[in-house]
């Protein structure tokens, strides 16, 4: 997974999350994740999403991206209380190691780029 804007590989290690049940799933119950690691929530249409860390004992960073794959917002998730909405239509939501955003300058407007099956 690239980002277009400074063409720097954000994830080489990448999952999709398309089912409903990968999504609810999401990171629950995992140990940690690697620095190169990106789970990928590919969603059926663009859409309000909210997420939650229950049963997740670490930060993670969240990337919202609309249809074109441009980033509509980021976020730092706390462990097991954190929480996180947003108001944009989401198509794409990719959870990642904590600081990733910051490290990798990622910022609204910024661009992605990956291939995922298709629904």
């Amino acid at each position: 997974m690239i980002l277009i804007t400074n063409g720097k590989e954000v994830a080489t290690d990448i999952d999709f999350a398309c089912s409903l049940f990968e999504q609810v799933k999401g990171l629950m119950f995992s140990r940690k994740i690697a620095d190169n690691y990106a789970l990928i929530f590919v969603m059926k249409r663009a859409q309000r999403v909210s997420l939650h860390m229950l049963f997740v004992n670490y930060p993670i960073d969240v990337i919202f991206l609309d249809e074109n794959k441009r980033v509509i917002k980021t976020s730092s998730m706390r462990p097991w209380i954190g929480t996180c909405t947003c108001a944009g239509k989401v198509k794409y939501v990719i959870e990642t190691s904590h600081g990733k955003s910051k490290a990798m300058g990622i910022k609204e407007g910024d661009g992605f780029k990956f291939d995922h099956k298709v629904l």
